[in-house]
């Protein structure tokens, strides 16, 4: 009876070494967002956001984002939707941004993105609907306020 007592607890402990060793270090933390609209509810934009590896060693950052949604035009005019991302990374000690973006120029027809960034401290949205361009406008970047869809706590 001593034996199988031994083997039992022998046996639950090999169990929970295995599970903790094939556990993820970081747990992911999976968010859906929107819907968001461009005023005038112009273009629209949902979808949802994955971080994974939070690190908070120096500066705050999760070591991927991965970011997937549809953008939909709603004009029927020379107009496209837009989804404009801005970024916050870290490189160094420093946190830069830069922006990615997804355009719609077919009227109701959303378009589906997807995109990932290493080390990220921040990632905000801001939804437009102007002419079709190879890039947003500086009025789309520029006025208006950003969407937090997340940022390294």
């Amino acid at each position: 009876m001593a034996i199988t007592r031994t083997l039992a607890g022998l046996t639950l402990a090999a169990a929970a070494a295995t599970l903790a060793l094939t556990a993820p270090a970081h747990a992911a933390a999976s968010a859906p967002w929107g819907p968001y609209y461009a005023p005038g509810q112009a273009a629209k934009a949902t979808g949802t956001l994955t971080a994974t590896g939070e690190d908070h060693a120096d500066l705050p950052t999760a070591d991927v984002v991965r970011v997937s949604g549809k953008v939909q035009d709603n004009t029927r005019g020379a107009a496209c939707g837009w989804a404009v991302f801005r970024i916050t990374y870290r490189s160094g000690n420093q946190l830069p941004n830069r922006e990615h973006w997804a355009r719609d120029c077919s009227y109701r027809t959303p378009k589906r993105f997807s995109f990932t960034y290493r080390h990220v401290y921040q990632v905000e949205l801001k939804v437009c609907a102007e002419r079709k361009a190879a890039k947003p406008s500086l009025n789309c970047l520029y006025a208006g306020t950003w969407k937090t869809l997340y940022l390294s706590k």
